[in-house]
């Protein structure tokens, strides 16, 4: 497939979060904290399209020092923003706590009952992608260990695609599951963006043809996949390495129960920092699903999903529109028989659905 040339995010509205929620510690984020603490300071600390973010530096009751990372939103937005993170963060850390900061909690602001905060623990982190095979190995350890809680594809509680939700009804059928997803991520990207017959045309196709073949074959022909527990947003913005242990350290998950490789849809942009190196490493540590010949391929549909995405999300800029169109192109064109062809010519029974 040849590869297009992705476009430099654009952001260019401001936060409309006031840092005034992060000068002081509110009450209510303070009984969150261990007992006996100390609050010392409350500093600003990184950068964020949609909340204000800030290091809390406590003493603890023994007199050692210790800070937690405090994220601050507002309006129902914000609130299913942080209440999304904590589950998702409770589950991972449930999972592979060393992996990640210990979420503590979420709730709402004393000061302002239409303030929203998520709490955990805060940990040092470096500047630096971590190491590519610590870093997969881990992950693909997080995967194996997980499994859904009722068997199906999904999660317990709404989770967001930066400001939007994303699909998390439970589902038995990993096909039927991401075909909901992507069609409501097509229908807001069409809302953010404005209508394009072309765009339409291509997505009516995608849904149509592209998914039933590279999905469908996952779980007919006596092939199984199962319900893993993924990160969801797992680009290098959003995993770098501790100070202190050099271990990897992921945050800002936006998790659902899905086929694993999903979570490897955000290595395929070449914009992003990591990238093949931490796919074949990933794959050295969990095998790829079969039809193995399918993975690059699916890969680019799990891809069009993301960076339909960060479509939606910045409203005006259509280069990314222009990226997913590309890809659109060459999935309908090399699937244009789609998953009864496909069938047909191996000889395998074909299932509707």
């Amino acid at each position: 497939m040849a590869i297009t040339v992705d476009p430099e995010p654009v952001w260019d509205q401001p936060n409309d979060v006031p840092e005034k929620w992060i000068e002081t510690v509110d009450n209510n984020v303070e009984v969150k904290l261990p007992d006996g603490s100390q609050i010392k300071g409350i500093f600003p600390y990184g950068a964020s399209y949609w909340t204000r973010t800030a290091e809390i530096q406590t003493e603890q009751a023994n007199g050692t020092p210790q800070s937690f990372f405090l994220k601050v939103t507002q309006n129902a937005v914000g609130k299913a923003m942080v209440s999304g993170e904590y589950q998702s963060m409770k589950a991972l850390h449930d999972i592979l706590p060393e992996l990640t900061p210990e979420p503590l909690a979420w709730g709402t602001f004393a000061q302002d009952e239409n303030v929203y905060f998520f709490l955990c623990e805060f940990v040092d982190m470096t500047d630096d992608l971590p190491d590519v095979e610590t870093s997969m190995k881990m992950l693909a350890e997080l995967h194996s260990k997980s499994s859904s809680p009722n068997g199906q594809y999904g999660f317990h509680v709404p989770t967001l695609q930066g400001t939007f939700p994303q699909y998390t009804e439970w589902t038995n059928s990993w096909e039927e599951f991401f075909t909901q997803s992507i069609k409501l991520v097509f229908e807001n990207e069409e809302i953010s963006q404005g209508f394009d017959e072309e765009v339409q045309q291509l997505c009516r196709e995608t849904l149509s043809k592209v998914v039933p073949r590279l999905l469908r074959p996952l779980e007919t022909g006596g092939r199984h996949i199962q319900p893993r527990l993924i990160h969801g947003d797992l680009w290098d913005g959003n995993i770098s390495a501790d100070v202190a242990t050099k271990l990897p350290v992921i945050y800002d998950a936006t998790c659902i129960y899905a086929h694993n490789e999903l979570e490897l849809a955000p290595l395929r942009p070449v914009r992003h920092r990591m990238g093949k190196q931490y796919v074949r490493a990933y794959f050295r540590h969990f095998p790829i699903s079969p039809p193995e010949e399918d993975q690059d391929d699916r890969n680019a549909l799990y891809c069009l999903r993301f960076d339909m995405v960060s479509s939606m999300l910045y409203p005006g800029n259509l280069r990314y529109r222009k990226l997913c169109v590309d890809v659109m192109k060459y999935l309908t064109e090399k699937y244009a028989d789609g998953y009864e062809g496909w069938a047909k010519a191996r000889g395998e029974e074909i299932i509707s659905r």
